[in-house]
């Protein structure tokens, strides 16, 4: 009989560590990004997508929820190599960015 683990099959969904922290309580505060994924929302607004970001925020890791376009837009722009990467999420003109 075969054994799984010789299929050499690795799980392909990144799983993200650490509790839910709404976006208002990191706002203007200095954060690490680890890493993201983008999947399809399960709200309608804007695209249909969700950007979930593995973050550190006072020294602890942290996933962060969000459908705002200009940070999934911002966000796919940063080379894989350069993460993780420090930055503050501010509010410019009611539209979330990264700093």
């Amino acid at each position: 009989m075969n054994n799984f683990k010789d299929f050499g099959i690795k799980a392909q969904l990144k799983s993200f560590t650490g509790d839910k922290i709404k976006l208002d309580r990191v706002l203007n505060k200095v954060i690490s990004v680890e890493d993201y994924r983008i999947e399809q929302s399960k709200y309608e607004k804007g695209n249909g997508k969700c950007l979930y970001i593995q973050i550190v925020v006072d020294g602890e890791r942290r996933v962060l929820f969000t459908g705002s376009l200009t940070l999934m837009d911002m966000i796919q722009q940063v080379p894989k190599e350069r993460f993780p990467f420090s930055t503050t999420i501010v509010k410019q003109n009611e539209r979330l960015e990264f700093t």
